[in-house]
């Protein structure tokens, strides 16, 4: 598929094959150049309208970072993936990404499936040897009263079946089983699998249907969720109606996602090689060395309480009007004015007062000496 191919990537539903090989075999954004104050009052209306379009979507898909948290996750996954090479008649290990929201979990396994589906398809080739699509990786989304049979159903939507609006529950299972097959999926990555309710009827006969999965499909499974070990997934089933879970624990790995933290050394460090990143992407006219992992560093660390995705979104809006204003620069004023997640500014006064009490720093050592 040529990029000239490819549909709009704001446009894209990843619950749908075709989309799904979009976002994995889109080439990479290209960052905008970064102008001087002059260059952008020399531009155009036109080329000024076409340059902020493109700042507005670079900045709307900054990342992902490669952070120690993105790294580690997905070193695992590799060896996980990667060690799931046994012949059909073995049940593979799944792996179970649980941690709690604002984390970077959908983003991470989504980094990593991309990667996934196109080392397969470059050692592999685009199609099958008996001529079929080859689809590495089927990624579904649940909801709150998914049961067996929307599992099923909405794998198949993932292939886009004709066979989708009619049938039992076996049905179904044995249709999307034919689907993974012919198209030598590798990967089955089930989002939003808090969604669940574990202790009802629904959670019982998914968590029954997800080991008939790791059973009979030749794929790893990877559930990715919040609070999965408080709602029973590993449990080791002293009651006999949790025991289906316990044996989806045994054969389960789970992984999780650390927050940034400040009060070691290597944590401040960490949290300045983000910020320190993140200057590198912003493409903003009075953009300097320091405005973020100097000049905000505490700031922004109490705006996002150390979490990855308030990070981005406040870096992300602040971006959007600090070029909508013409302020072109991040700094406290704007960035006042910009609202976050309710989470995190729920946490913000107190880490506020004790990083402005000097208890606390989010600036390294030699950083502290430097100033």
């Amino acid at each position: 598929m040529s990029a000239a191919s490819l549909p709009s990537l704001g446009n894209l539903a990843l619950s749908r094959k075709e989309d799904f090989k979009a976002f994995a075999q889109a080439p990479r954004r290209s960052q905008p150049e970064a102008l001087t104050r002059a260059q952008l009052r020399a531009l155009g209306k036109g080329a000024r309208a076409e340059y902020d379009l493109r700042r507005r979507e670079w900045h709307a898909n900054i990342g992902p970072i490669k952070t120690p948290q993105l790294t580690e996750l997905h070193e695992d996954l590799w060896d996980i993936v990667d060690s799931n090479l046994q012949d059909g008649d073995k049940a593979k290990g799944a792996v179970a990404i649980d941690a709690f929201p604002g984390l970077g979990k959908t983003t991470s396994v989504l980094a990593f499936a991309r990667k996934f589906h196109r080392r397969e398809i470059d050692e592999r080739g685009e199609f099958t040897d008996e001529g079929n699509e080859r689809l590495p990786v089927c990624r579904v989304g649940l909801t709150g009263n998914t049961g067996m049979k929307d599992l099923n159903r909405a794998m198949l939507e993932f292939f886009g079946h004709p066979g989708r609006n009619r049938g039992t529950t076996a049905q179904f299972g044995q249709r999307a089983l034919d689907c993974v097959l012919s198209c030598e999926v590798r990967l089955l990555a089930l989002d939003d699998l808090h969604f669940l309710k574990w202790n009802q009827r629904n959670g019982i006969e998914v968590s029954n249907h997800l080991k008939w999965i790791a059973n009979e499909f030749p794929v790893t499974l990877l559930m990715i969720g919040v609070g999965l070990a408080d709602k029973g997934l590993f449990s080791e089933g002293d009651a006999r109606r949790h025991a289906a879970l316990a044996q989806t624990g045994r054969r389960t790995t789970r992984l999780g996602v650390r927050p940034f933290t400040i009060e070691s050394e290597p944590g401040r460090r960490e949290w300045r090689q983000i910020l320190l990143a993140l200057e590198q992407r912003v493409v903003l006219v009075d953009k300097h060395p320091g405005m973020l992992s100097d000049e905000l560093s505490d700031y922004l660390f109490a705006r996002s309480t150390g979490h990855i995705g308030s990070l981005m979104t406040l870096i992300t809006r602040g971006c959007q009007r600090a070029v909508r204003s013409g302020t072109e620069r991040l700094d406290r004023d704007l960035l006042d004015g910009v609202k976050n997640d309710e989470a995190s500014e729920a946490a913000r006064r107190e880490l506020e007062a004790a990083l402005g009490k000097r208890r606390l720093t989010s600036r390294p050592r030699s950083r502290r000496k430097a100033a």
